[in-house]
């Protein structure tokens, strides 16, 4: 009779963790998500580079501004064959494209952005406004590691391209230090490594690389000349603003 009643208490133990275990999980994720989005705007000078098997690499310059958490703008200003290539990311997970070749900008379908974005090993869904906490749902996992928390997150939508990630935060700060993704085959094919650095009030990834493991291919995005809570105007976020100004 003491073995069952011990038997049930430790059950009705794990049932009373359960739950605030999940619920440690979400503000975690929350955290990350706020960090990110911390500032009012933001501004920047972009460096990309991309390396492949050889170690050739190709080397691109853009102008980054983001308003809010949902809005942001990317304008391509170097090598000469990239210049005015734009994109435009707006709430409800909207991606426009801007190709001067066509000279208009056309909406990125669903289908499209598990594709990579303009060429890098990130896709238009890694590039997306959305926050982690509305795409994926996270459980905890057990770390090795005493600085990180370890989270698993399952997309919420059968439409993301990942079957999961991995994800480890900062056990101070919260930023991400290292992202581990998952096909929809379950394979693990590619990872993101994070530099993160407080300017003020502020943090904000300086440098992140991604790297496709079966491509043997990176790109590595550094951000330059950061500024905060300047007062970017909506007008600045607009599909007529992705063409140059003649």
């Amino acid at each position: 009779m003491k073995k069952i009643s011990l038997t049930l208490l430790s059950l009705l133990m794990l049932f009373m963790v359960l739950p605030s275990f999940g619920q440690s999980a979400a503000s975690l994720l929350k955290g990350m998500d706020e960090l990110m989005s911390a500032p009012k705007d933001k501004e920047a000078n972009v460096k990309m580079i991309l390396t492949d098997r050889s170690g050739k690499q190709k080397v691109r310059e853009a102008i980054m501004k983001q308003k809010g958490q949902y809005k942001k703008l990317y304008k391509y200003t170097a090598p000469e064959k990239q210049v005015g290539i734009a994109t435009l990311s707006l709430p409800e997970d909207i991606i426009w494209l801007y190709m001067p070749a066509f000279n208009k900008a056309v909406k990125v379908t669903l289908l499209s952005k598990s594709q990579a974005f303009t060429g890098t090993d990130f896709s238009y869904e890694d590039m997306s406004g959305s926050s982690y906490s509305e795409r994926f749902t996270p459980r905890i996992l057990e770390s090795s590691d005493d600085s990180i928390y370890q989270l698993e997150l399952m997309p919420k939508s059968m439409k993301s391209r990942y079957s999961k990630i991995i994800a480890y935060l900062d056990k101070t700060h919260l930023y991400p230090r290292k992202m581990e993704y998952f096909d929809k085959d379950k394979n693990y094919f590619k990872y993101a490594t994070y530099k993160y650095k407080k300017q003020g009030k502020y943090w904000y990834a300086e440098e992140v690389i991604m790297k496709d493991i079966k491509k043997e291919h990176s790109t590595e995005i550094i951000l330059t000349e950061i500024k905060f809570d300047q007062g970017l105007e909506d007008s600045e976020f607009t599909v007529e603003n992705l063409k140059p100004a003649k």
